[in-house]
């Protein structure tokens, strides 16, 4: 499977995990297991949102 952390699918299939790894002294790993085993890394802060998006997201819509 070849997915980037940049554009991501919009459905998963089944089995797919994601994983949230904390460590003692803050280190925090976050990525997405494939059924097959695969391991996609995602960024430690997520990418943010265009302004138009945000602003939906305010009002409530």
């Amino acid at each position: 499977m070849a997915y980037s952390a940049n554009r991501l699918p919009s459905r998963f299939p089944v089995g797919t995990k994601f994983v949230i790894e904390g460590r003692p002294g803050g280190t925090l790993s976050r990525f997405i297991e494939f059924p097959d085993g695969t391991k996609l890394r995602l960024p430690k802060r997520p990418a943010a949102l265009p302004r138009r998006l945000r602003a939906k997201t305010k009002r409530g819509n």
